[in-house]
């Protein structure tokens, strides 16, 4: 009997100093309760995960580095309309007759910059991420809208097989490529965040900017190099959406702004910086697109997504908050 208290302290103790463990049991929860209870367990059919996986990654890589961004103590409202913008710059410059590997280089460098912006205005000016990037939201949108005059562009890459293969292609006819991306770069960014110098420069400069700077660490560059790492990710993202539809349409990206930060809520990280795990992000983007994706399956109304990413988000807010006073009181 004591041997299985013994083992039920551990688990609890587990799972209240583990930043993922909560996240990843919604997850395995979430999972198993849609594998039963969903129509015909259409959930689980081999056709509906394969497009789980192949349309899933454009929003979950983006969550990967909005999770970074948010463990450094910043936001980002920008990066639905930096998703079409970039997606637009894609789509240009292959209609200009450049090379699309060069094409996509050159995306995610406009990326880059978007995320420079953003991070120089907010760190430099001392004007709060929250006001800056809903500024850089309205701007790159609209100026999206006015290049395209709210046209879908098509996108023609017949004759980039390989190219498209390695981008949107599937392993064995089966596993797709965008979500091979979207592992590789959770990998990369997990040991950036956990494994490496950096990664303790970002958590120290979300949870006590002041203390991190009287260590010399250069926060101001932490937030920047952040938000740059969030906005190349978002154009990677444009350039894997625009090649698996084969078209650009201007209004991408719309209202993935508060979805994205309801990821990476979900997945543990705190709105007030300086906590969170890339394992959490990365269960917290999967039970988003989960959701949205047992929704469609059964075919409820998209109104409802707006109620159930409500719930999730108060819900996890408050199990973040209970597993943070109860980890308080361990140490």
């Amino acid at each position: 009997m004591n041997n299985a208290v013994q083992r039920l302290v551990r688990i609890r103790n587990y799972f209240l100093t583990t930043r993922y463990a909560a996240p990843l049991a919604i997850l395995v929860v979430l999972v198993v309760f849609l594998a039963i209870f969903t129509p015909q367990r259409n959930f689980i059919r081999a056709r509906n995960i394969q497009n789980l996986l192949a349309l899933g990654p454009e929003f979950t890589i983006i969550v990967l580095g909005a999770g970074m961004l948010m463990i450094a103590g910043e936001f980002d409202l920008s990066v639905g309309s930096a998703l079409a913008f970039t997606g637009f710059v894609f789509t240009w410059l292959l209609g200009s007759g450049v090379n699309p590997l060069l094409a996509m280089v050159l995306t995610v460098a406009t990326g880059l910059v978007i995320g420079l912006i953003n991070g120089v205005i907010t760190v430099k000016a001392k004007i709060l991420s929250f006001i800056t990037t809903l500024g850089a939201m309205m701007l790159w949108r609209g100026l999206t809208l006015i290049l395209t005059r709210g046209a879908q562009l098509p996108v023609r890459l017949g004759e980039h097989v390989l190219f498209t293969t390695v981008l949107t292609g599937r392993i064995l006819g089966y596993f797709p490529m965008p979500a091979v991306w979207f592992i590789i770069l959770a990998l990369i960014l997990g040991v950036i965040l956990h494994r490496n110098r950096y990664g303790n420069w970002i958590y120290a400069t979300g949870n006590q900017p002041m203390a991190a700077r009287a260590m010399c660490i250069n926060t101001d560059m932490v937030k920047i190099i952040s938000f740059m790492t969030l906005s190349g990710l978002v154009a990677f993202a444009a350039v894997i959406q625009t090649v698996r539809v084969a078209a650009f349409s201007s209004r991408i990206g719309t209202d993935w702004e508060l979805k994205v930060i309801a990821a990476c809520v979900v997945g543990g990280t705190s709105l007030f910086g300086g906590r969170g795990s890339m394992g959490g992000i990365f269960c917290g983007a999967l039970i988003v697109i989960i959701i949205e994706n047992a929704l469609t399956v059964a075919r409820l109304p998209y109104e409802w997504t707006f109620m159930v990413y409500g719930i999730v988000i108060m819900f996890s807010a408050l199990l973040d908050l209970f597993i943070e006073s109860r980890r308080l009181k361990l140490t």
